[in-house]
């Protein structure tokens, strides 16, 4: 037993001693781990320098938000509105008063289809805290509708619009609110906004900057969900619409803007009374722009921002039964 366990320890003593020999001899050998040391130092010298970073961003302040344009800046929006006295007229010119309150920069040229301006549409204006311009002319009788004739037989609001661009062109006198036209060389945009439309705000951000004809969709008009142009690369290649397609506009009149210097330059540019039905946009139209030239708005015409609203027509039998037996509503509270 005691030769086996000397046995073991001179084996053991003998490959120590040749490990220890091999060890000394390798000191004198070139080292291979060079790289791997000098690349695990740049990785920490690389840590450091983002942990760094990191804490000096911690300390320095937000950046500040893009400021924008001071309202002195932007184009005037010039919102051209006809308007014709009926039971929900008032209630009609309130809520769009108040859509353009949020508006800045806007001026509301409204016009009344009558020989003078009335009281109700008086006291509006100056209460609605809105820079406006309030103008009067009547329908010629042959213009007008006649009793039992769906709305659509006769263009409305034509002579009320023809006198709002009398007035921008400095050639038709106001009743109202601001008299005088812009002086030469203002830049705006025109836009033609019925009283009985809804509007979202941010649209008058996209029609700010029109430089010639701006174009968007329409909802819920033609007797479809919208109506409006069709862009490819940017341009309108083509328009979805029901009725008339060939029309050289198969636009509604809430569907485009015009940039004032444009139509200051094109004198003759109005509205045809006598224009088939549909085609009352495309006389306008017409005298200012090619189609291909369009400028389209509203994410490339994808996004509906104007709506072709209807307020019900109020059913008055009941009135009219307390009328004939004199107790009808108080005449001096006005609606």
């Amino acid at each position: 037993m005691k030769l086996k366990l000397k046995n073991v320890f001179l084996a053991y003593f003998l490959v120590s001693i040749a490990g220890l020999l091999y060890a000394l001899v390798q000191l004198g050998q070139p080292c291979d781990c060079l790289s791997p040391l000098r690349a695990a130092a740049e990785q920490l010298r690389q840590k450091d320098l983002r942990i760094s970073q990191l804490q000096a961003d911690l300390h320095r302040p937000p950046p500040v938000p893009a400021q924008p344009p001071e309202p002195e800046a932007l184009p005037t929006i010039y919102v051209i509105t006809p308007t014709y006295a009926r039971l929900v007229q008032k209630a009609e010119l309130v809520r769009l008063s108040q859509t353009l309150s949020l508006v800045p920069r806007v001026h509301w040229v409204l016009v009344e289809d009558a020989e003078s301006p009335t009281p109700l549409v008086s006291g509006l204006l100056a209460a609605s805290g809105l820079l406006f311009t309030h103008l009067a002319v009547l329908t010629p009788k042959a213009q007008r509708l006649r009793e039992g004739e769906p709305g659509w037989v006769r263009p409305r609001g034509v002579e009320q619009r023809n006198k709002a661009l009398d007035w921008l062109r400095g050639r038709g006198g106001a009743v109202g609110g601001e008299k005088d036209p812009p002086p030469p060389g203002t830049q705006g945009v025109v836009y033609f906004a019925d009283d009985d439309n809804t509007y979202s705000r941010e649209l008058f951000k996209e029609m700010r900057w029109t430089r010639g004809v701006s174009v968007w969709p329409v909802g819920l008009v033609g007797g479809l969900r919208f109506e409006g142009p069709q862009v490819q690369d940017g341009r309108v290649v083509s328009f979805h619409t029901a009725w008339e397609p060939t029309r050289p506009f198969p636009l509604d009149m809430a569907g485009f803007a015009v940039a004032l210097p444009l139509l200051l330059a094109k004198p003759d540019a109005q509205f045809d009374a006598t224009a088939p039905r549909g085609y009352l946009e495309s006389s306008l139209l017409s005298h200012l722009v090619d189609p291909k030239d369009l400028e389209p708005r509203a994410a490339n015409c994808t996004q509906v921002l104007v709506w072709h609203t209807r307020t019900e027509k109020p059913k008055m039998k009941q009135e009219e039964q307390l009328q004939r037996q004199g107790q009808g509503s108080d005449p001096a509270i006005e609606v």
